[in-house]
């Protein structure tokens, strides 16, 4: 038995088995890494998705700890985040927090 830890191809697979991701949100992850994003605005510059699309999964994102909200449409990625990239988090087993 392989126990190793999943690389970024093996983590698209676990975002299909959490009901509540959507396919984009590792891509949204991996920008929100970068000092210099923190809206739903950057991210639909980068084409991810629209930005109430973004918004929208922002929110998702934040109520499962991925993201933090630092204000009203600006967010930065948690420590929770960082790790779920890392292939150390399912996101199965993420509960939400009401914000």
């Amino acid at each position: 038995m392989d126990d190793t830890k999943p690389d970024a191809d093996d983590r698209d697979e676990l975002d299909l088995d959490a009901e509540w991701m959507a396919p984009v949100d590792g891509d949204i992850l991996e920008l929100m890494r970068s000092d210099d994003v923190f809206t739903p605005d950057h991210i639909s510059d980068e084409d991810i998705c629209r930005a109430p699309d973004a918004a929208y999964r922002c929110r998702e994102l934040a109520k499962y700890g991925l993201l933090n909200k630092l204000a009203v449409g600006m967010y930065d990625i948690s420590d929770l985040g960082e790790q779920y990239l890392a292939g150390d988090v399912d996101p199965r087993e993420l509960e939400a927090d009401e914000l």
